[in-house]
């Protein structure tokens, strides 16, 4: 474990605290690191540092240590986190606004995490929804795990769980212009 000056570390700090705060909407300084939301978050057994920590590295200027942290891209925002905070401090949309900044600053640290993410919203902009077999096909693709799911397919397919042929949804044209809108406006779709 290395020393952090935190003097130094706070220097740099304000800038982006107050990007973080404009893209998310929420002052990290609001939480006093009374520890309910990473003692109610469901993964926190699977994350490097709990959401407290995340909350407190950005505090503290440690902006690097929160970007790189597994943490953000294992969040899902299932918004337990926020329920619980007696400040109703939005620590999901702090997750989110990391990972964007994170995929600009190419700090990815769970690459399967992007994958998906990637692969689901292409699935989405094109399709108008999600062609499950598509999207495993893509991620397996994507992540060198091309044969991981073959044995699965069988079942699935005689299920009618999965459709070899992806359908668009009526509504695939709109989902496009929404995408499209989103890039636009700098909504982090990349």
């Amino acid at each position: 474990m290395r020393n952090v000056e935190l003097v130094s570390a706070l220097d740099g700090s304000n800038d982006f605290l107050t990007k973080l705060e404009a893209d998310s909407g929420v002052n990290v300084l609001d939480c006093y690191q009374c520890g309910k939301c990473s003692a109610g978050c469901p993964l926190n057994r699977a994350m490097d540092y709990t959401p407290h920590k995340i909350m407190r590295f950005l505090q503290l200027g440690l902006e690097e240590k929160a970007l790189s942290a597994e943490s953000i891209w294992v969040c899902i925002g299932c918004d337990i986190c926020y329920a619980r905070c007696p400040k109703g401090v939005n620590v999901p949309k702090v997750m989110e606004t990391l990972r964007i900044e994170a995929r600009k600053r190419k700090k990815i640290s769970v690459k399967s995490v992007e994958i998906f993410n990637s692969s689901f919203l292409w699935a989405v902009e094109n399709f108008g929804r999600i062609p499950e077999a598509l999207l495993i096909v893509l991620f397996n693709v994507k992540s060198g795990q091309l044969l991981k799911d073959v044995p699965l397919a069988p079942t699935l397919l005689l299920n009618g769980k999965v459709h070899v042929f992806p359908k668009r949804a009526k509504g695939q044209k709109i989902a496009k212009k929404i995408f499209e809108n989103c890039r636009q406006l700098g909504g982090g779709l990349e």
